[in-house]
């Protein structure tokens, strides 16, 4: 009997980044940590910016900080309730793309240290 393994196209489409912008550089830590801590991400950037917007009628400007957060599609719910639970904002901005390509180490890495299949 042939065992099947997950291919390296699999795991390319089970990839995702997920940004999330946050108030401040703490807040971004602390949905960062919480994210690793429970295996829903395998890393997270934090960046700053500078944010333009539209809310509740006003153009808005300010410093943000931007989470870039590497995952998988099959958690991006659950880390989606994670980061709503701890994020200070009332929408906050949780936005995930696929990983097309990737090197094919990188996107098994992400898979091993995130929660296993759901």
């Amino acid at each position: 009997m042939v065992r099947k393994t997950r291919s390296s196209a699999s795991r390319r489409q089970s990839a995702i980044v997920v940004l999330v912008t946050a108030a401040s550089r703490a807040e971004a830590g602390r949905i960062s940590r919480a994210l690793i801590r429970a295996e829903l991400a395998a890393c997270a950037n934090v960046l700053p910016v500078r944010s333009l917007f539209r809310w509740k009628g006003k153009v808005c400007d300010t410093t943000e900080t931007l989470l870039v957060i590497k995952s998988r599609a099959d958690l991006f719910d659950m880390l989606t309730c994670e980061v709503k639970r701890i994020h200070s904002y009332e929408v906050p901005e949780i936005i995930a793309v696929p990983i097309i390509h990737g090197a094919p180490d990188y996107l098994a890495w992400i898979s091993q240290v995130t929660r296993k299949s759901l």
